[in-house]
This record gives structure tokens, C-alpha cells and sequence, in this order.
């Protein structure tokens, strides 16, 4: 969340507002190659999991039009392509260029190339029709947005009556006992994989800050609802290490 109209979070730093998306997009053109090794190995394959629980609650059936936000390397685009068929469309968005060809590169690799589409867009300024998707998702990115309440409503513009968000992030543990062992590896192990793995521990130092500035899973609820989501409701996974957001525009 914003602070002011002129400083914003990024990890636990204050920076100008207007310097975050450069500074964001500096951490993901450093870790973009070995973004996909690296989940796995900082989430030992569990974010498979989330990921999969999260496709299996978007309700999404062939011809419908899917948009993934943040969408990274494509794990939920791919899953997301199959779904909807020829006749649907999945478009893959991501703010970074690297990150976005990653992900083109590797669905190509995997036969996914009829029903995609790749936009490089800034969560907060889709820049789509209104009414355009019956599905939206943002996995792991939200707490990258410099003004998630802007880009939540950004959301519910070009999301049709009926349709669905859902918003897969890290979230706060549910006991103190669960956040300190989180805490230690966090910010004692990340940083460290991230040097040895993919010789940038900066980067992961950061990714582990901003998931403690990120809102917890009440003030989220709260923050979807005041831009006009309804029955928005929240499932904690791991612990509430992560939770997965659900909300419905009518």
C-alpha cells in the first residue's frame, strides 16, 4: 500500500512512488532465467500445489477468456490454455519484458502456442475493454504493485459481470510459533539460495522483505471489497504462509 502521494514501500525501504516500477523491474530482469528453479527450490515444489488449487477454484471452462496477471514464466497460463481450448483465450501479462519472454519461450516449448496472448502491461492501467474476461488471475505479484487498491479496481473494470478474480499471494502465518521459523528462513536462507542459485541475493532479500510489507489476509478481503468485489472470501494454505483471495464482480 501506498504511504503518500510521494514515498512507497519496496521490501522494507521507503523509495519514490514513481521509482518503484524500476526498481521492481530491476529485481525480476536479475532473477527472470532462474525464476522457475528457484520457486521450486525456495517452496520444496509446494507452490505446484498452490498453483493447481488455485486453477481448480477459477472455475474456468472451454471458450472463455482468461487474463493472468503478473503471469511470469506461465505456469497458470499453461494450465489455463488447455482449459479454455481453441475457442477460449488466455492472455499471459507481466510489467517485465524479461519475464514475459521467459514465459513465451517456455509454453512454446511445451506446444502452447494457438490460444495465448503476450501483454506487457502495468497492473494498475490494464489496458483492456471493460467487461473482456471471465477470469482473472495474479499469482505472487500483487505485493509487487506499487498501488494494489488502483490495480484492484484496474481488475474489476475489465472483468465481466459473473466473473471471477483470484489473488494467490503470500500471506501472514496463522501462529507466532510458524511466522518465527518463517522469518528465519526467510531472511537467512532465501538470501542465500538466491547467491548461490542465481548469484543475486539482493534480489531475494527483497522478494522476502516485501512479503512482510504485503497487506495480511483481512486487509486484503477489505481492500478487494471497497473497489466493488462481492463474496470475496480467503483460503490459507500452508499455514497462512499463503492465502489464496476470491472475489466476484455482479
Amino acid at each position: 500500500m501506498q504511504d503518500d502521494q510521494n514515498t512507497t514501500h519496496f521490501g522494507f525501504k521507503e523509495i519514490p512512488a514513481d521509482k518503484k516500477v524500476e526498481a521492481v523491474a530491476e529485481v525480476f530482469h536479475s532473477v527472470a532465467a532462474k525464476y522457475d528453479i528457484m520457486n521450486d527450490l525456495m517452496s520444496g515444489g509446494i507452490h505446484r500445489l498452490w498453483k493447481r488449487h488455485t486453477i481448480s477454484q477459477s472455475g474456468v471452462r472451454a471458450g472463455q477468456k482468461v487474463l493472468d496477471i503478473a503471469g511470469g514464466t506461465g505456469d497458470l497460463t499453461m494450465k489455463f490454455s488447455r482449459l479454455v481450448g481453441a475457442s477460449g483465450q488466455v492472455v499471459l501479462a507481466d510489467i517485465n519484458d524479461s519475464m514475459l519472454k521467459v514465459g513465451r519461450d517456455k509454453l512454446a516449448n511445451n506446444g502452447i502456442v494457438g490460444n495465448v496472448q503476450y501483454v506487457q502491461a502495468n497492473a494498475e492501467e490494464l489496458p483492456f475493454p471493460d467487461n473482456t474476461f471471465d477470469c482473472i488471475t495474479i499469482a505472487f505479484g500483487l505485493r509487487n504493485v506499487t498501488d494494489k487498491s488502483k490495480a484492484l479496481a484496474s481488475m474489476n473494470r475489465v472483468l465481466k459481470p459473473g466473473g471471477r478474480l483470484l489473488v494467490l499471494e503470500f500471506s501472514k502465518p496463522e501462529t507466532e510459533c510458524l511466522s518465527q521459523i518463517y522469518d528465519q528462513y526467510s531472511f537467512r536462507l532465501l538470501p542465500f539460495m538466491g547467491k548461490v542459485i542465481a548469484n543475486d541475493a539482493e534480489s531475494y532479500r527483497y522478494l522476502a522483505e516485501s512479503i512482510r510489507m504485503h497487506p495480511d489476509q483481512e486487509t486484503l478481503k477489505g481492500m478487494m471489497e471497497e473497489v466493488g468485489f462481492e463474496r470475496v472470501t480467503y483460503q490459507n494454505m500452508t499455514g497462512g504462509i499463503v492465502a489464496l483471495h476470491k472475489g466476484f464482480k455482479f
